[in-house]
């Protein structure tokens, strides 16, 4: 499996046709603490780029966005009872849901771990 980013700072592993979704560990140092998390309804579809969920921090509140067009199939409920995941491991057990691609293409279009970690720090 491997693991792609976006510049909005979410990650993303594909297995099959379906997609892992959750923030970067970068996205989760500016955030701070997490404190809420918003997350899409299971069955709900999204075009890549629409807000997909909300993750809010002690410091700011920002946007999750689908790195892929897809529909919902799965939520991280231990995520929505404990945000503080976001934080201790925001590559495993933060995970924020799962998305059955639309267009497996997509994936090959964000960025790869050394384009992301030069995204970030030239941003």
């Amino acid at each position: 499996m491997t693991t792609k980013y976006t510049e909005d700072h979410e990650w993303i592993t594909v297995d099959g046709g379906i997609a892992t979704v959750g923030i970067t560990t970068h996205a989760q140092d500016a955030l701070g603490d997490v404190v809420f998390v918003d997350l899409p309804e299971v069955g709900k579809s999204f075009a890549q780029k629409d807000v997909a969920g909300v993750v809010e921090s002690v410091k700011a509140a920002a946007d999750v966005y689908m790195p892929v067009s897809g529909e919902i199939t799965e939520v991280n409920e231990d995520l929505r009872n404990d945000p503080s995941l976001a934080n201790s491991d925001p590559l495993g057990a933060g995970w924020f849901f799962k998305v059955k691609l639309s267009d497996a293409s997509q994936v090959d279009a964000l960025l790869d771990a050394t384009a992301y970690e030069s995204f970030t720090k030239n941003a």
